[in-house]
């Protein structure tokens, strides 16, 4: 995931973010994927909600199910609780 300085954050524009007062970065795919795993841990049911929304609208297929059933890829990261803890198995 690319380093995201305070300076970079606050020039992202408010639709970067997938909650109001600009909570969840979601900019490029790495951060997309990392709000998810980080609303999912902190979040409310509103904000966990708001996140999936604004990130499957933004990243089609990100943290989507096949039929129901999870890909591949999404059971490599079963339980991971964050993107650091690939160990880098993929290029997220």
């Amino acid at each position: 995931m690319a380093k995201l300085t305070s300076k970079k954050r606050n020039d992202l524009p408010s639709s970067d973010f997938a909650v109001a007062g600009r909570k969840y970065p979601i900019n490029d795919k790495s951060h997309a994927r990392n709000a998810l795993a980080r609303v999912a841990q902190h979040g409310t049911s509103e904000q966990k909600a708001a996140v999936r929304a604004k990130v499957h609208k933004k990243f089609p297929g990100i943290g989507q199910s096949k039929g129901g059933k999870l890909t591949k890829h999404e059971m490599e990261h079963k339980g991971h609780k964050a993107v650091s803890d690939c160990s880098g198995h993929c290029m997220m």
